[in-house]
């Protein structure tokens, strides 16, 4: 897990803490600020899980990569060689 999932949901945690304390204490400025700092919050821990699912998805394309290296060499020694070439037309006419 992230560490910005974890600090978002405390910092979202403290925003309702902050909103609920200022609107006990009728004070709109405070709880604007929780508001605020639950928004943050919410962003951060959805920045974290972006981070997290795109860990796993580049995770889960080297295993495909490195599997189909291992069971199928000579495709894959084919699709670098065609790669490498189209590579090399880029600098030059065709």
């Amino acid at each position: 897990m992230d560490e910005n999932r974890a600090e978002g949901t405390v910092r979202n945690i403290g925003g309702k803490m902050q909103e609920g304390l200022g609107r006990a204490a009728g004070d709109a400025a405070t709880q604007a600020k929780g508001q605020l700092n639950q928004a943050a919050g919410a962003a951060q821990d959805v920045y974290g899980q972006t981070k997290d699912a795109s860990r796993d998805t580049a995770a889960s394309v080297s295993q495909w990569l490195r599997d189909t290296i291992e069971t199928q060499p000579y495709t894959a020694a084919i699709a670098a060689l065609g790669i490498g070439w189209l590579l090399g037309r880029l600098h030059r006419p065709f």
